[in-house]
């Protein structure tokens, strides 16, 4: 690949935080991409971890059009073809292979790959990237590791998710080399379960202000 793809860092700047979602119902996923996009976050990770993600994909894709829909935990080609179907406008994954990122060329589907380590990095890298998911960010060494690869990897920007709260964000989005951070706590279960809209947009509001 030639050239890294623009279109990965114009999404990561639009705001300080994204949101990681995991649908369990598709009206419910309208009704949390509405809260999100309300509070100021128009960009929002739906994983593919439920029988649902694919269809709230497209479901909140048609409801919200202003905001940019992608798919998480993105594990092989079939899925990229299936988020691009959807209306998905971006792909994250959790760690990324050679197919996954012929894959990603293949479909021109915007990838943010994960990476844990140097030699994640450099071979994403070798594949023309220059942005990347910091994955697990907490576990895998945290704010002080993305500080140590500033040296190395200047050009490289980041989006560490894994273990970050509203709490801990700040001290990732301080550093120069993060673009913005994903996280969790926006759509918790226990949010999700009391189909609490307004909370959620109280918290979009919150991040969307970060690091404040």
């Amino acid at each position: 690949m030639s050239g890294a793809d623009p279109r990965v860092r114009a999404v990561l700047r639009l705001a300080p935080v994204i949101p990681v979602f995991t649908p369990d119902d598709v009206d419910d996923a309208v009704q949390v991409a509405q809260a999100l996009f309300r509070g100021g976050l128009p960009v929002i990770e739906v994983t593919l971890r439920t029988a649902t993600a694919m269809a709230a994909i497209k479901a909140m894709a048609e409801a919200v059009p202003d905001a940019v829909i992608g798919a998480g935990t993105v594990l092989g080609a079939a899925q990229m073809e299936q988020v691009k179907a959807a209306g998905g406008r971006f792909a994250v994954s959790p760690g990324a292979t050679d197919r996954l990122y012929a894959a990603a060329r293949d479909t021109d589907l915007p990838l943010l790959p994960g990476v844990a380590t140097s030699s994640e990095l450099m071979r994403g890298l070798e594949h023309g990237l220059d942005t990347f998911k910091f994955f697990p960010a907490v576990q895998a060494g945290g704010a002080a590791m993305l500080s140590a690869w500033n040296g190395p990897f200047g050009d490289v920007r980041f989006c560490p998710t894994g273990g970050i709260s509203a709490q801990t964000a700040a001290q990732f989005l301080h550093l120069p080399n993060v673009l913005c951070v994903g996280g969790s706590w926006l759509t918790t279960r226990e949010l999700l379960q009391a189909r609490d809209w307004a909370g959620i947009e109280r918290l979009a509001r919150e991040a969307a202000v970060l690091p404040g």
